[in-house]
């Protein structure tokens, strides 16, 4: 799903239907943090926090600050009104941030690029009826 249709998605949905948060610019390539959101997406909010407390990924702890603050979000505010128990990971996805490039010598003079990749996390947590 490309980044044009995720907006699409989200613009035709009510704002009081779902709450979000984003992690812009963390410091982790956006291929190694989608390992790890890929666990957590469509599951309750419960069973989330459960999956990325015992992933051994460095991204886990990250996307649990994300996912963390999307449900406080959806609880404290007083338009949203969520419930807790009834919320689920309606959305989650890994946008590239910008490289940070970085020379490395290598022999006869040369020089080779290096990109320390970063990455854009949203999580977008909804209400299930019911």
């Amino acid at each position: 799903m490309s980044l044009e249709q995720r907006s699409q998605a989200l613009k035709e949905e009510t704002p009081h239907t779902y709450a979000l948060a984003r992690a812009r610019y963390v410091r982790m390539s956006p291929r190694k943090v989608r390992r790890v959101i890929d666990l957590i997406r469509g599951k309750s909010l419960e069973e989330a926090r459960a999956i990325l407390k015992y992933t051994p990924h460095r991204a886990a702890e990250v996307v649990a600050k994300v996912l963390e603050s999307a449900a406080a979000n959806g609880i404290n505010d007083d338009r949203k009104n969520m419930l807790e128990d009834r919320m689920y990971v309606k959305a989650a996805f890994v946008d590239e941030g910008p490289a940070l490039k970085r020379v490395l010598p290598r022999a006869r003079g040369s020089a080779h690029m290096i990109k320390k990749r970063t990455s854009h996390i949203t999580i977008v947590v909804g209400e299930r009826n019911g």
